[in-house]
């Protein structure tokens, strides 16, 4: 009789064999699948509230750096709106003459003969009031280069001189010391012709409806 069997039950219920189960150990492979799940968890989680942060100080900058330049963009639209009034006023204190308005001395510069009468000829036509008409000076005498030279005082250099201009297509502008409100046009070695009278007379409408100037809100759009 084995020393399994139950005492008492004689031979009938008698383990046979010399095999018997035997109680074993949990395996140590699963006990490192848990350790690997387990730390993959964990590094998620990490990573996760990792990107949390990261989203909240963006986000943060982004947002005060929109104020800042919310708040830039207003001052500057606040310097441009106190800055209009001066411009449309200075546009007001220099009104363009009228071509009659402005006296014009015609000299010629160069070594053909009758383009100062011819030109002054012309310039009276349109409206232009004449004044001297001859040979130029020592001083400018075969010395001007391009159509030709525009000469007034400082005061003339955004008003008659312009004006002037639109009749001589090319010509250079300059100022001299002088205070008498006439203007020279000194006729130079490339003249042919004044510019044609229908493209002066848009020159001058043009010139008369000047484009407004750009201010602080319409060069950055805010």
């Amino acid at each position: 009789m084995s020393m399994l069997t139950p005492p008492g039950m004689g031979g009938k219920y008698r383990i046979t064999g010399d095999k018997y189960p035997r109680m074993r150990r949990p395996s140590g492979r699963r006990r490192i699948v848990l350790a690997v799940i387990a730390s993959a968890a964990a590094v998620g989680l990490i990573g996760w509230g990792t990107l949390q942060l990261i989203d909240v100080f963006t986000g943060g900058s982004k947002a005060s750096a929109a104020g800042r330049a919310a708040g830039d963009c207003d001052r500057e639209q606040a310097a441009g709106a106190s800055q209009e009034p001066q411009q449309k006023q200075s546009q007001k204190q220099k009104p363009l003459p009228t071509p009659k308005q402005i006296t014009v001395n015609v000299y010629n510069a160069t070594p053909r003969g009758g383009l100062a009468k011819k030109t002054a000829d012309e310039l009276k036509k349109r409206g232009f009031t004449i004044g001297e008409v001859g040979n130029a000076t020592k001083a400018y005498d075969k010395k001007v280069k391009g159509t030709g030279l525009l000469l007034g005082a400082k005061s003339a250099a955004d008003t008659a001189i312009p004006v002037l201009g639109t009749q001589l297509a090319g010509a250079e502008h300059r100022s001299d010391a002088r205070r008498s409100g006439e203007v020279d046009l000194v006729i130079g070695s490339e003249f042919k012709n004044l510019t044609k009278k229908e493209d002066a007379d848009k020159a001058l409408a043009a010139l008369a409806k000047p484009k407004p100037t750009p201010t602080a809100s319409d060069k950055k759009n805010c």
